[in-house]
């Protein structure tokens, strides 16, 4: 499923116009990413958790040369699925 199908669906279930769900959609996604920019977790009880880790500097290899290479710290998001969602999925 792509992001329009998921419109789509949002749409179909709660009656509201494409525009709407729309909209809808993109506000969850924009709070979510707002929420982990800032540092919080995203905490949606049954479904999971978003959430976001350090990831150190390390030296790695560029693939094409095999030359060392550095790379930078990062901030990486994460998923964690609750137990619902995972209970969803495997009934």
């Amino acid at each position: 499923m792509n992001k329009q199908e998921l419109i789509g669906q949002v749409a179909d279930t709660t009656g509201l116009a494409r525009g709407d769900a729309s909209r809808a959609v993109e506000a969850v996604f924009d709070t979510i990413s707002n929420a982990l920019k800032r540092g919080d977790e995203v905490r949606l009880v049954g479904f999971g958790t978003f959430s976001c880790s350090q990831r150190k500097a390390s030296t790695g290899r560029n693939p094409r040369t095999g030359e060392p290479m550095q790379i930078k710290e990062s901030t990486q998001p994460k998923f964690k699925p609750g137990k619902g969602l995972k209970d969803s999925v495997n009934t």
